[in-house]
């Protein structure tokens, strides 16, 4: 096992807290941008393991956030060893700053980080911060708080459009960023040049919604997982958005913690395009000089597009 080249640490979570965890082998690791299928991602993989369209326990608890600052990092070892089932275990950090197993299988999710963007706006307004904030001190303590937000300041604009522009804008390290275009970006980059690894399963939110089945297959697949075609359509099905929605209080994240206002309103919408009201010619104008600012121009075509921008094919496009 290598050890991860970076430490990423914001407000929400610290990647130092994979240091010293015990890998089993076929173990799942789902790395995902925040707002980019994460949840998703966790279902199909619960749906896949348990062979059945209701997964026995809250989706958090079988597939919790190591990295999370919202609980002890003994208590999710002590969750994590428990488990007999084959583990999937969600983080929001990059693959350089993970422990490097070839036992384990990387899932990494890319999304439209307009879309992204937007759902982080929802994200933050259905969150009960005397919740996270609660939790958080007694897991690990807040008196670093004000070290992490001059690292990555809030937005000085609260209003939707003002939190879009500052996630595009901001010029926060991805060591130190909660969720922003250039951290996102970063995390697409870092996916994107592992393809040809073969743990290491690279999904996009655009593909999961135009082909869930196939998307679904494709992940069964690279997990070597089978699955009885009589019980397959309902597999599908309870991967759905509205199935997932409808399911909420087991499927949304933390949501045994309260850490939602509602949880269905964690599935907000799941179609995109909301940003679309923020944007004239300048703001693509805008928008795209950031893009190339951070990234190549094969990364910035898949982010936007997904398989049709060729990811199979990213590391050797012109």
């Amino acid at each position: 096992m290598k050890p991860a080249q970076f430490r990423y640490r914001s407000i929400a979570q610290d990647s130092a807290r994979w240091e010293g965890f015990e890998f089993r082998s076929g173990d799942i690791i789902i790395s995902t941008p925040p707002k980019c299928g994460t949840t998703w991602t966790q279902m199909i993989c619960a749906l896949l393991i348990f062979r059945e369209p209701t997964p026995p326990r809250p989706l958090s608890e079988m597939s919790p956030w190591l990295d999370m600052c919202m609980k002890s990092r003994e208590d999710v070892f002590a969750l994590l060893r428990a488990q007999k089932h084959r583990r999937f275990i969600k983080t929001h950090t990059p693959l350089d700053g993970l422990p490097q197993d070839e036992r384990v299988t990387y899932v990494c999710v890319g999304r439209d980080p307009r879309d992204a963007a937007v759902s982080w706006h929802h994200h933050w307004d259905n969150m009960d911060e005397a919740v996270f904030f609660g939790s958080r001190e007694k897991a690990i303590g807040n008196d670093d708080i004000p070290e992490l937000l001059a690292l990555d300041p809030p937005p000085t604009d609260d209003t939707p459009k003002g939190r879009f522009w500052h996630f595009v804008d901001s010029a926060a390290l991805p060591i130190h960023s909660t969720c922003s275009l250039r951290s996102t970006l970063h995390h697409y980059d870092l996916a994107l040049d592992a393809l040809e690894r073969p743990n290491v399963v690279v999904l996009h939110y655009a593909d999961l919604k135009r082909d869930l089945d196939g998307e679904m297959r494709r992940i069964a697949d690279r997990l070597g997982i089978s699955v009885d075609e009589k019980v397959w359509p309902s597999l599908v099905d309870a991967a759905s958005f509205e199935r997932m929605r409808n399911n909420a209080d087991q499927v949304a994240p933390n949501a045994v913690d309260k850490l939602w206002k509602s949880n269905q309103s964690f599935f907000h919408s799941g179609t995109g395009g909301g940003w679309r009201e923020f944007f004239d010619e300048d703001a693509r104008k805008r928008y795209e000089t950031r893009v190339a600012e951070l990234t190549s121009p094969r990364v910035a075509r898949w982010a936007h597009e997904g398989s049709r921008a060729g990811a199979q094919h990213v590391e050797t496009e012109p």
